[in-house]
């Protein structure tokens, strides 16, 4: 069977480095542990590193973080859906926001239940995913500010995720102007100016990041060890937080090229072969693992004498050419992740989840 493991240790080492970091420039930081898809054993795990708030996009997921911890800070980081917002006052001791209806039912549902919700509003600058629109951002403050039972704790922006657009000083500042508005027109505090995710961290290397941000949510970088700016990854961080096993179900020497008639495959590709693998065999293993459970274009062969051949909805096929190490039958395939590789496969329900051996 096919299985993924956390090491808590290169975990922790990780965590410690970012804290590190953070508290030197006095910027408070979430973890956005939607990665995790809510797997009990590994939000178990990061909260024993003392994360004291977790970002995630999922209800159930919060559900499971309270249930583990009442003391953590929770934040639904995107606009709620409308249906769930009970839910969300229950769960979500914050919640990001971009539509004015839904915080008049944040309000009147936390009225309800004798609670004080928290929101971070979200403005629009340029990545064009949630966000109002800046020439509408006063207003919406000012309608805000006369809900009852909901208290405006932070200012906040999405970059990168959608379209790529970078974060520059110059977005930054310009979401500190903001924030300096708002709390100049209305007189109000506004505690957090959460500007900042694992895209923005090279911007504190670079001594780019305006005074104003003192807020980061951060997921990626904590568990891959990525500087996503620059496509690359960090000294002194592990990548290799999280490894795929998989296990062989069939070896056998086979040819590299099919016999037959070819059609499109299960992606709708048509496959071509060179003519010098025609009459060419190789040891060909079978793993337990498919497009089902995670894009064979996001995984990473550990052994670099292993190569990928293909994959189907449940299985995957592994060139391992002369199988100089006398893999057998039951033996297990290492593979390194990617983000989405890692997202894909906690979500899948057939992958076993397990912590590396200490």
């Amino acid at each position: 069977m096919a299985f993924i493991t956390l090491d808590s240790q290169k975990l922790a080492e990780n965590y410690q480095r970012l804290d590190e970091l953070f508290q030197e420039k006095n910027i408070q930081w979430a973890v956005v542990s939607k990665m995790l898809c809510g797997h009990r054993l590994y939000l178990e795990e990061l909260i024993k590193l003392g994360a004291k708030q977790l970002c995630d996009s999922r209800l159930s997921n919060l559900k499971m973080i309270k249930s583990i911890s009442e003391e953590v800070e929770t934040i639904y980081i995107k606009p709620p859906p409308q249906e769930i917002i009970p839910e969300i006052v229950q769960y979500a001791d914050i919640s990001f926001n971009t539509e004015i209806e839904s915080i008049r039912l944040l309000s009147e549902e936390a009225a309800r239940q004798n609670k004080l919700h928290k929101v971070i509003i979200m403005i629009e600058m340029g990545e064009l995913r949630e966000g109002v629109m800046r020439e509408e951002f006063m207003d919406f403050y000012e309608q805000v500010f006369k809900l009852p039972n909901i208290q405006v704790v932070g200012i906040g922006t999405n970059l990168t995720c959608m379209y790529g657009v970078l974060p520059s000083q110059d977005k930054l500042i310009q979401l500190c102007l903001y924030e300096q508005l708002v709390e100049a027109k209305f007189n109000r505090e506004i505690p957090l100016v959460s500007g900042g995710s694992s895209v923005t961290i090279p911007l504190i290397f670079q001594n780019l990041l305006p005074a104003g941000i003192n807020h980061f949510r951060v997921g990626e970088t904590l568990y891959l060890g990525t500087d996503v700016y620059n496509n690359r990854t960090y000294e002194r961080m592990h990548q290799d937080v999280f490894k795929l096993y998989a296990q062989i179900i069939e070896l056998n020497e086979k040819p590299l090229v099919p016999d037959g008639n070819m059609g499109l495959n299960l992606k709708g590709e048509a496959v071509t072969f060179k003519d010098e693998l025609r009459q060419k065999t190789a040891v060909r293993a079978i793993i337990d693992l498919g497009l089902l459970d995670v894009d064979e274009a996001h995984l990473q062969l550990a052994d670099p004498k292993q190569k990928m051949l293909g994959a189907s909805s449940d299985m995957v096929v592994i060139d391992l050419g002369t199988n100089e190490d006398g893999l057998g039958v039951g033996d297990l395939i290492e593979f390194k992740l990617d983000y989405m590789a890692i997202l894909r496969i906690m979500n899948s329900k057939y992958i076993e989840k397990r912590l590396a051996p200490a």
